[in-house]
């Protein structure tokens, strides 16, 4: 366990400096080493779990020296395990039918075999950082008999010194039996192919599934939703609203005896309560500086998404992720901090460590639980030691003091309270109201629209993850995620309104919990998609995919939630700044 710490540095210095850093550079001169490197094998319909190429009694390669390998902080954290396969392979040389090992079947590697071919197993390898697939066996059809695949054909293109194309096909079906010995055999052909390098990934993506007419329609019905929310939202808002203000301009005009007669009621009657600050102001404080960080770190790696292709590198989507999170570190601090100080909250530095390590402590302590069912497992998933350690350190030296900059500026600069009306010093008591205008009746019916403007997305984007999809149409994702802050922000706003006009102040977590509970319905669907959409089976998967898809929600929701308070917070100053208060 502890040989993994001396990595650890260089994992760290690796993740702050670069994201996609490859000791290749893709390019080979005539008979050169070209490595092929084994990675996992598993479950086809358990895509996580996973385990050691060798971990199954397969053989190696008589070749044992190899010229160059690396790891990153993303291979580590998503259970890539690359292990040399020794086998000789050499840049546009032919191999013919070559026996590279010999594997005798005792009684437990008899049974080794069997399982995994009655789970259909897969296996995964790379070739010049392109994924190749192979199955492991196959059963016949009256599920008597086993058999395993024993011969590797590699059809491998080339375009110049760049390798663009490579076909695995298994061939050579043994059956399984006891006491005998199976040679392992591969083969090796190549062929100078027209496609050009920067195209080599396109053959695993697949158009017919991402850019279906199901899925540009549901982008289209996405965005006629929110034209019509937008539209009715400003129509309703602006007519009532202005009713609203011919009826406070005519209260203004009378004098004390006929306004203390008169029938007054609606959302001017709270403003001495409604900048009043939130309950729990740190807890609240430290969600939205989060909720800050997490949208500015959506927004930024869809971007880079876009424009890298992150899709193509092994672990570079989530070491991007990580360095870009820690890189905005400042976000959560000058919007957390700003927002406690503008609430009157004089325990800073309590409410700095909190907002810098809430949204880590989660992810870290739900993979931590899941990491003990990896190692029970003995899956490629646990993370090893050297990897947590260059994780706290990343939290510890770089998120918590970029966090510690980002208070101090937000405090300094925007951390001065500046409402509209003056804040009564004792609290109006709340009025009776009807059931549905209750918070919790408010909070349930908020995320619903929002939800529905992007559930079809989240089917894309949970088969891409839980399935053998690769994600890349990053631009639907930009636009989903456009959508979801203009229907989330509209239907706060919606929500505050009837909430104020109850007369009842606790605006702030109700616009936030209102937006946030979208994730609440992702998280039910998620169940769905589970049961439904998924043969995934085993106490592993089970636990790996509703812990992460909690982590996903929590994440999504805080998010929501953070735009739903933005929204909110600017209408809530905007209609109380224009009505004249005495």
């Amino acid at each position: 366990m502890w040989a993994h710490v001396p990595k650890t540095f260089c994992i760290l210095l690796a993740i702050i400096f670069t994201t996609t850093a490859d000791e290749h550079d893709h390019k080979y001169k005539d008979n050169e080493e070209v490595v092929l490197w084994m990675n996992t094998v598993g479950p086809y319909h358990n895509r996580q779990e996973t385990y050691g190429y060798f971990s199954l009694p397969f053989c190696r390669g008589p070749k044992e020296s190899i010229s160059h390998y690396h790891e990153t902080l993303g291979e580590n954290l998503q259970g890539v395990e690359l292990e040399f396969s020794g086998l000789d392979i050499d840049y546009k040389v032919d191999f013919p039918q070559t026996k590279y090992c010999e594997v005798k079947i005792t009684e437990d590697k008899l049974k080794a075999f069997i399982y995994a071919v009655k789970n259909h197993y897969w296996y995964q390898m790379y070739i010049d950082d392109l994924p190749i697939w192979g199955i492991v066996g196959e059963i016949d059809e009256g599920g008597q008999d086993f058999y395993i695949w024993t011969h590797k054909k590699f059809d491998i293109g080339y375009n110049n010194d760049q390798i663009v194309d490579v076909n695995l096909t298994s061939e050579v079906k043994v059956k399984l039996e006891p006491n005998i010995e199976i040679p392992f055999t591969y083969q090796v052909q190549w062929k100078k192919s027209n496609v050009p390098y920067v195209k080599r990934f396109d053959k695993y993506l697949d158009p017919n599934f991402f850019q279906h007419r199901i899925h540009w329609f549901s982008i289209f019905n996405s965005f006629m939703m929110v034209i019509f929310l937008v539209g009715l939202v400003s129509m309703i808002l602006m007519r009532t609203l202005r009713k609203d203000y011919a009826r406070y301009s005519k209260d203004d005009d009378l004098d004390d005896m006929e306004r203390d007669l008169g029938d007054e009621y609606g959302w001017k009657q709270v403003h001495g309560d409604v900048f009043r600050p939130a309950s729990y102001p740190m807890f609240f404080s430290a969600l939205i500086g989060s909720g800050y960080h997490i949208s500015a770190v959506v927004f930024t790696v869809i971007m880079f998404a876009i424009t890298g292709h992150l899709y193509e590198e092994r672990g570079s989507l989530l070491g991007t992720s990580i360095f870009v999170y820690a890189a905005t570190s400042p976000v959560n601090g000058y919007f957390g901090g700003s927002l406690y100080s503008r609430m009157a909250g004089k325990i800073w530095i309590k409410q700095m460590v909190l907002s810098a390590f809430l949204l880590p402590t989660l992810v870290c302590g739900n993979a931590f639980f899941i990491n003990f069912i990896a190692i029970y497992y003995h899956a490629s998933r646990a993370i090893p030691f050297g990897t947590m350690i260059a994780v706290a350190c990343i939290c510890l030296f770089v998120i918590l003091p970029l966090t510690l900059v980002g208070t101090i500026v937000g405090r300094a600069i925007a951390g001065q309270p500046n409402h509209p009306c003056r804040v009564n010093a004792v609290p109006r008591p709340l009025p009776e109201k009807k059931w549905f205008m209750e918070p919790f009746v408010i909070i349930m019916l908020g995320g619903v629209l929002p939800f529905g403007s992007i559930f079809i997305e989240m089917y894309f984007i949970f088969t891409s993850f839980w399935a053998y999809k690769i994600y890349y149409v990053f631009g639907f994702m930009l636009l989903v995620f456009i959508i979801l802050i203009v229907v989330t922000v509209c239907v706060t706003i919606v929500c505050t309104y009837f909430l104020l006009n109850a007369e009842d102040y606790r605006w702030q977590w109700t616009s936030f919990l209102a937006a946030a509970s979208t994730a609440l319905y992702v998280y039910i669907y998620s169940f769905y998609y589970f049961f439904f959409k998924t043969k995934m089976y085993g106490l592993f998967q089970t636990m790996f995919y509703f812990g992460y898809m909690a982590i996903f929600s929590i994440g999504l929701g805080i998010m929501c939630g953070t735009f739903g308070y933005l929204g909110t917070n600017t209408f809530v100053r905007k209609i109380y700044s224009t009505v004249k208060i005495d």
